[in-house]
């Protein structure tokens, strides 16, 4: 117990780290991508036992607020696949798919998908900086506690689709992404209607990208 919690206050740092770089310069994220990975890996089977208890009140606040229920949904840096689970419970006709660059989270995430979401959810390794999907892919891309890539999120997403970044402790997420920053970058990707959600500790952003023209 006490490897796996010097690990997990590593991986924090390290998060932190890679978030702040990657932020500022996205082509640093090929300096970070497998030591993150490895990390995640190292922690997947213990990952779960850290969540508080409020950790995703925000995005389901967010999710609850969408105004009509999306047909395909992303759930990126899926890791045990907890948001992935929630949006397709959420909603039970959406096919939802969960990706992440390390295979023991999801692994961790196939094994807690119940029987009766199996059929509609799936996990696959996927780098958020080159998703393996087509353009407009998704209906709804959700984002927990995850660096952002903004052309691949505003790619994948479909015209009048929505994004939902959240981020489960608000500044104290190892992974945090300021909403002002984030509102930024997705205004000048054609995103706009801008809804926050704020129960402490989690913050949420909801947004939606425009008409194709």
């Amino acid at each position: 117990m006490k490897l796996a919690g010097l690990e997990r206050t590593f991986g924090r740092k390290l998060n932190r780290v890679a978030t702040n770089a990657v932020t500022a310069r996205p082509g640093l994220w090929r300096l970070f991508r497998a030591p993150l990975r490895l990390v995640f890996d190292r922690i997947a089977a213990t990952w779960d036992q850290g969540r508080s208890p409020t950790a995703f009140e925000a995005l389901k606040q967010a999710l609850a607020a969408l105004p009509e229920a999306p047909r395909r949904v992303l759930d990126l840096g899926t890791g045990t696949g907890t948001a992935a689970l929630l949006a397709a419970e959420r909603f039970p006709n959406a096919e939802v798919v969960g990706a992440d660059i390390s295979e023991q989270m999801l692994a961790q995430a196939r094994e807690k998908t119940p029987p009766e979401l199996a059929a509609r959810v799936r996990f696959e390794a996927a780098d958020g900086s080159r998703l393996p999907f087509e353009d407009g892919a998704f209906d709804l891309a959700v984002l927990s506690n995850m660096i952002p890539f903004y052309d691949e999120l505003a790619r994948v997403t479909a015209p009048g689709g929505h994004v939902l970044l959240s981020f489960s402790a608000g500044p104290e997420t190892p992974i945090w992404v300021p909403l002002e920053r984030i509102t930024a970058e997705l205004e000048q990707r054609g995103f706009a209607d801008f809804a926050h959600f704020r129960p402490e500790p989690s913050v949420a952003l909801l947004a939606r990208k425009g008409p194709a023209v």
